[in-house]
């Protein structure tokens, strides 16, 4: 894949850049037993994640990834998962074991990074804040900063606006279908991460949700980018 005009790279955070299931799957663990629920397993709450909070709530209520709540049951449980995941959004949540190396040696290469994501954007900024990761982006996109959200291309062309780039020459990181998408969608070059929730093996033999390129960690994008950028400048020599 030609990286070497790239000059903006945005993230998704969960599952991309940070693993969050522990502390998703407590709150809304938390928010059922005071519901007078049972608790789900971790893989399923893993399963549902990626499409915002709300979502979240109405398929951890319904146990059923399509499902909808009843709207008073929703009203009710929707404050005690926000209440819950709030005060322990970064407990257990974690960064995948090179991201911040990935982040360090981006850094180096003067471009700005971003983070889109379809978590709320108050949320969004605690958690990088908490974990010491809010100093690398000039940009975060949260799922409520703009009318839509991903897999619509809104926040991507949103992203690249505001950072001064064409969308062409903005990477778009991520693990999920909704990343791919709407990266396609915007006309973004896309990075799909294998480590990540969604299935990005199972994705990329699908022409629609294909990545341009995988990876198995962040740092593979410096390496790529740097390399090219030493030849160009060998080839303009």
């Amino acid at each position: 894949m030609n990286i070497q005009h790239v000059q903006a790279i945005a993230f998704d955070l969960d599952g991309t850049l940070v693993d969050s299931i522990p502390d998703l799957a407590a709150s809304a663990n938390a928010m059922r037993i005071e519901m007078g629920m049972s608790e789900l397993p971790l893989k399923t709450v893993q399963s549902y994640v990626g499409d915002g909070i709300g979502v979240l709530v109405h398929r951890t209520l319904t146990s059923n990834r399509h499902g909808q709540a009843d709207t008073t049951l929703w009203e009710l449980a929707f404050p005690i998962f926000a209440r819950h995941y709030a005060a322990n959004i970064a407990n257990a949540t974690r960064p995948y074991p090179e991201t911040e190396a990935g982040l360090q040696l981006l850094k180096t290469l003067g471009i700005p990074l971003a983070v889109i994501t379809n978590k709320s954007e108050i949320l969004a900024v605690k958690l990088l804040k908490d974990l010491n990761l809010d100093h690398y982006f000039s940009l975060i996109v949260g799922g409520d900063t703009l009318p839509e959200r991903k897999p619509h291309p809104e926040p991507l062309r949103y992203a690249a606006e505001v950072l001064g780039v064409s969308t062409q020459n903005m990477l778009m990181v991520g693990d999920s279908e909704n990343d791919i998408l709407a990266a396609k969608a915007a006309a973004c070059p896309s990075v799909g991460v294998t480590f990540g929730y969604g299935d990005m093996i199972t994705l990329s033999q699908n022409p629609t949700t294909r990545p341009d390129w995988l990876i198995g960690k962040l740092p593979e994008i410096y390496e790529h980018l740097h390399a090219q950028r030493v030849q160009t400048k060998q080839d303009e020599a």
